[in-house]
């Protein structure tokens, strides 16, 4: 499992004890002081030993130096990422990323099936849950001072620094679109939704300008290549499922690619299966930054979209 030259991610079990043992315990300390404090800090090594010796867990090393670390959890069908941490000093190195890469590897083959990642964070440290979120998982409870978030494992999340690489994102998308295909975009106003599809309609090689349907609701722009056309979707407006349903369209949606934006909660009943993108923009931009970076969450629901790849997309 490794991700680059300089940091590697392995799997380990109770033989590791004492390298996870000495990264978490660097990670927990160096956060406040939390009321309870977290129960890192007291664990013993046996105590640790026993979890790893259970699922076993994730190493990240640094030029060979420990420096990441977490345990797998698995709980019915989703697996708990436990004592995540990386050593203070060693931020911005990709690690974390590269653990949560590696656990997303190491659940999707397991072979008894997990549908999903979840983590437990603290309430009084925004910047964890902020961090969590970066990486697509999405709070489903909060009883304090525990916030619960998940990741569902067909989740792939890329980074969108600018508009041209949002462009080029949905190009890389549309290779693998066909006629009948539903996307279903969420993000906030000005977000990249729209960009995002002159991206695919770039990629489908269809006729005419992608500009914001707002005033229109729906616009269909035929393929030039012999392809689905695109009909582009704008459901701010739209009361519900009956009245997207009934567009005025000169194209059938199952002969189209369709993609809604806005959608989420209602485009969902157009189609069993459909490609879920939500797009967020950074919360950590400041007024003189020249660039407005993005993250982009893809989640493909349904049969249709068991064979998606992720793989070369962005």
């Amino acid at each position: 499992m490794s991700t680059d030259r300089s940091v590697e991610v392995t799997r380990v079990g109770p033989e590791a004890v004492d390298e996870v043992h000495a990264v978490v315990h660097a990670a927990f300390e160096a956060r406040p002081p939390l009321d309870p404090p977290a129960d890192a800090l007291s664990e013993t090594r046996e105590a640790l030993a026993a979890r790893l010796a259970a699922y076993g867990g994730l190493l990240a090393r640094l030029d060979g130096a420990p420096v990441g670390a977490l345990v797998l959890d698995p709980v019915g069908s989703t697996m708990y990422l436990r004592r995540f941490g990386v050593v203070p000093g060693h931020q911005g190195h990709g690690i974390s990323t590269a653990l949560i890469d590696a656990a997303v590897e190491v659940t999707r083959t397991a072979e008894q099936g997990f549908d999903d990642l979840t983590v437990v964070a603290r309430a009084e440290l925004p910047g964890s849950l902020r961090f969590w979120q970066h990486q697509g998982f999405r709070e489903i409870d909060r009883r304090h001072p525990h916030v619960e978030l998940r990741r569902p494992l067909r989740t792939a999340v890329f980074q969108a620094p600018d508009a041209e690489a949002m462009r080029g994102l949905g190009r890389s998308i549309a290779g693998q679109l066909a006629a009948g295909d539903l996307l279903v975009l969420t993000g906030s106003l000005g977000a990249g939704k729209t960009t995002f599809t002159q991206g695919l309609g770039a990629g489908l090689g269809v006729r005419g300008a992608v500009t914001s349907p707002t005033f229109v609701i729906a616009r269909v722009h035929p393929s030039e290549i012999g392809g689905p056309p695109l009909v582009h979707v704008d459901a701010y407006r739209i009361g519900g499922v009956a009245e997207l349903d009934d567009l005025d369209l000169d194209t059938s949606l199952d002969q189209a690619v369709t993609v809604v934006e806005w959608g989420e909660g209602l485009a969902e009943g157009l189609a069993d299966s459909r490609l879920e993108v939500r797009i967020v923009r950074s919360e950590e931009v400041g007024e003189d930054d020249e660039l407005d970076p993005r993250r982009v969450e893809l989640t493909p629901v349904g049969p249709r979209w068991h064979a998606f790849s992720f793989d070369g997309l962005g």
